[in-house]
Formats: C-alpha cells, sequence, structure tokens
C-alpha cells in the first residue's frame, strides 16, 4: 500500500508499543492497576472520552465482534437479584488506543487483523486463563503450605513474565510487519 493509500499520514512507531493515542504509558499502566477486576463498556468509553477521543459503545462492541478486541465475561453483581454485568480486561483500552492508532495512520480494519494483532486475542485469552488456574490453586490451598504458597508465587510471577515477553514479541513481529508495509 502506497503512503497516498494511507491518506499521507505515514509515522514511525515504536517496537515497544510506547507510542500509541493519547495515554502515555505510566496512565496505561495506571488505569490497568486500578481495574485489575476489568472494566466496563461505559468505563472504557469513558476514558477516551474524558481525553476527548470520540468512542462510542457501539464502535467499541463492533471491535469485540470482529475479534480485535477481547469477550467480556459476566461478574455477579453484589446483593441479592442483581443480576451481572460484562467486564473487558482493562487492557481492553490499550488495545483500542493502539488500534486507534493503527487507524489514524490509514490501516484498514482488514489490514490490522490480519498484520498486526494476529495473536494479541489469544495472549489475553492465556492471561485470563492463567489467573483462574492461579486463583483456583490459592483457593485451594491449606493455611499452613508455605512452600505451596511460594510456589505459587514464583509461578505467577513466571506467568506474568511470560506473557510481558510474549507481548514483546508480538509487538516486534507486527512492527516489523508495519514497517515492511510502509515501504510498499
Amino acid at each position: 500500500m502506497t503512503d497516498s493509500k494511507r491518506n499521507n499520514k505515514p509515522r514511525a512507531a515504536s517496537p515497544s508499543g510506547n507510542n500509541i493515542s493519547v495515554f502515555s504509558d505510566d496512565e496505561l499502566l495506571s488505569i490497568e492497576a486500578s481495574h485489575a477486576e476489568g472494566m466496563s463498556v461505559n468505563e472504557i468509553v469513558a476514558c477516551f472520552r474524558d481525553r476527548g477521543e470520540h468512542l462510542t459503545e457501539a464502535t467499541f462492541r463492533k471491535y469485540v465482534q470482529l475479534g480485535l478486541l477481547p469477550r467480556s465475561r459476566r461478574v455477579g453483581r453484589k446483593g441479592e437479584r442483581r443480576g451481572s454485568r460484562g467486564v473487558y480486561p482493562a487492557t481492553s483500552v490499550r488495545q483500542l488506543a493502539y488500534i486507534r492508532k493503527l487507524m489514524n495512520d490509514g490501516f484498514t480494519m482488514e489490514e490490522i487483523q490480519r498484520d498486526f494483532l494476529f495473536v494479541r486475542g489469544d495472549i489475553q485469552a492465556l492471561e485470563r486463563q492463567l489467573d483462574r488456574v492461579f486463583v483456583a490453586i490459592e483457593g485451594a490451598l491449606r493455611a499452613g503450605d508455605s512452600i505451596a504458597k511460594t510456589e505459587l508465587s514464583e509461578a505467577r510471577e513466571a506467568g506474568a513474565n511470560l506473557l510481558q515477553r510474549l507481548e514483546r514479541v508480538e509487538q516486534r513481529v507486527t512492527f516489523h510487519a508495519r514497517m515492511a508495509r510502509a515501504a510498499i
């Protein structure tokens, strides 16, 4: 694709993914830390709206349907007959900021799906599955089993390191794909 087909907006990207949208890395980390249990679609939309970015719930849901963002999981509300609500991983804000940056750079949805987010959903699904495993094991631990608690803590750390490494590899692969496409 030529630059003219990209709305004359060629931009360099960092292989670390640091140059995404109106959010700094610190802001994204803060959002993710303060919403470790997940975020509703309204909370995610509000993050963008608060920074002057136009994003609707319908657009967000479209990205989920296209597989660009992870699906929600149902979480029960406290109180009798309160039902449940859908929550998305807080990393969805980071992912959405990245998608929007790619779109601003002139990439189509099809290109984004094929070249940039080809394993993102799988990495996020792995993260959620690992978390479920850790929570289940933690719930089954006996109170005095300090060795198992230590090993579980080490396993959590190894899992977090694995996920970070996979994300870095994916970012490097997509960065190189992006640069190759920009050269065409």
